[in-house]
């Protein structure tokens, strides 16, 4: 276990580690997250077995290019319509159902999962754009507890079972808002957090409409 101050360096280190196989708790651009690649079905296990016993499918966070979503090396998350187009607008969560092929460790069981791409130009952004692919980003507590808002309490929570704490202060941002995406019937708002869910709903019209042609969106 090692605690670092956030940095260059820290971040390259928590590059690193990840790359490696490794578990990293990081300040994102919400709250603090317990990272790892989410390729990796070692470390993703791993992760399961210290954050969450009960088995519930993790947030995915991604990089800024779109490719990467269905770059062979990574996993192929597209969803072939407009949500798509919403993930890349909003810093928002999305639940999309699965239409690709993606790996039951990543579902567990489930048939859909949840991605977010983080606000540009963050610290956890340029992580994610050095690795090169999606990560695993569960919030920094134990299933059923408080969110860390330092790295004293994600230490106190997790200790040696995370490979590296980088200590971004104290973090007071809002969760992400979480929207289920049930296109052609529209969305859903499942939390209410760090982008309005009213100025989602009317981008999601609009590319319905745009999509469709005026007065045909379903």
């Amino acid at each position: 276990m090692k605690v670092v101050k956030l940095s260059k360096k820290a971040i390259l280190d928590a590059a690193d580690v990840i790359q490696e196989g490794g578990i990293v708790c990081f300040p994102t651009d919400t709250i603090y997250g317990l990272l790892a690649d989410a390729t990796n079905k070692d470390a993703v296990e791993r992760l399961y077995e210290i954050r969450r016993p009960s088995g519930r499918p993790f947030l995915l966070l991604i990089p800024e290019d779109p490719s990467i979503l269905w770059s062979p090396q990574a996993l192929d998350l597209r969803v072939g319509n407009v949500c798509d187009l919403l993930l890349f607008e909003f810093n928002a969560t999305f639940v999309f159902y699965k239409r690709k092929p993606i790996p039951q460790y990543l579902l567990k069981g489930r048939k859909s999962f949840a991605v977010r791409l983080p606000a540009p130009q963050t610290h956890v952004m340029g992580l994610l754009n050095l690795v090169g692919v999606p990560l695993t980003a569960p919030s920094a507590n134990p299933e059923g507890e408080k969110p860390a808002t330092t790295i004293k309490e994600a230490v106190e929570y997790f200790g040696n079972k995370v490979d590296l704490y980088v200590d971004g202060g104290t973090l007071k941002g809002k969760p992400s808002t979480i929207v289920r995406c049930l296109y052609p019937k529209g969305l859903r708002l499942i939390r209410e957090g760090n982008i309005p869910f009213k100025k989602i709903l009317e981008r999601y019209k609009e590319l319905i409409a745009s999509y469709y042609g005026i007065g045909d969106a379903p």
